[in-house]
């Protein structure tokens, strides 16, 4: 099997893992619960819908949970739809969503069955007219007659953290691209110099194959030195993996690790 393959294997498995993930084994607590309040919702910060690529992870043609199949929109132009919206809170903090990202309670994120990851949408509360813009990273919810599940801090705006669910209006206002894209992270390093040292050796090695590199640093508290992370990529789904795993191994680079999203 070629490096492609078995990458591609691997994200297939991860994908019907994360997105199957509703059994307890696979978090801390066995029920979910409240975090902790949001005491100014003013400071709360919708994101800004912006064109993504579709994760390669997560967007599967179809899966199943609890013996019923559900099939991933092709695309999610144009889609609008009414039905009962729902949020999940603490026991799935700090876990990965079914694209590969990390579910945070606070941020402005949902889970849907079927729309392609991650999909931007406005969910608008039908009795009051609220409405709150969410990104869509995560599959759910597995309940009937339910058709979004919101993050914590989007039940807070919307209102319905108390009673739990309220009847919405869910429109897509910006879909994923067609396609999917991928990075490749080499190393992460302490040192800036060694890393950006890396940065230009790969960007030689890898000239003809027009792949940027780059060094992503993320933030850290000012007592923890910060990893900067040499990454190659976007690799746009569709091109093979194989050329550049095998440029890499002759560095002596034998275990990269790819990437479905682009996280820090």
């Amino acid at each position: 099997m070629s490096n492609q393959r078995r990458h591609h294997a691997a994200l297939v498995s991860l994908t019907a893992l994360l997105i199957a993930g509703c059994s307890t084994s696979r978090y801390q607590h066995d029920q979910d619960f409240t975090p902790a309040p949001i005491a100014d919702t003013h400071t709360l910060q919708e994101p800004v819908p912006k064109i993504e690529p579709r994760s390669a992870m997560g967007n599967p043609v179809s899966y199943k949970v609890f013996g019923k199949e559900y099939r991933v929109m092709d695309t999610a132009v144009g889609y609008k739809e009414r039905g009962i919206a729902s949020w999940y809170g603490m026991k799935f903090h700090g876990h990965r969503t079914s694209n590969g990202e990390i579910y945070d309670v606070y941020q402005f994120t949902a889970a849907h069955k079927t729309l392609p990851l991650p999909s931007y949408v406005r969910v608008t509360r039908l009795d009051n007219g609220k409405s709150v813009i969410v990104r869509v990273n995560d599959r759910g919810p597995f309940h009937d007659g339910r058709v979004i599940d919101l993050s914590y801090a989007a039940a807070v705006k919307l209102g319905i953290n108390k009673q739990g669910t309220a009847e919405v209006e869910v429109e897509v206002v910006q879909p994923p691209q067609d396609g999917s894209v991928r990075w490749i992270q080499v190393s992460a390093l302490s040192d800036i110099k060694a890393a950006e040292k890396l940065q230009q050796t790969l960007q030689r090695a890898l000239m003809p194959l027009r792949w940027p590199v780059s060094i992503t640093t993320p933030d850290t508290p000012p007592d923890i030195k910060p990893l900067h992370k040499v990454r190659i990529g976007p690799v746009p789904e569709g091109e093979s993996l194989d050329e550049v795993l095998a440029r890499l191994k002759e560095m002596n680079i034998d275990q990269p690790l790819l990437l479905a999203v682009h996280q820090l």
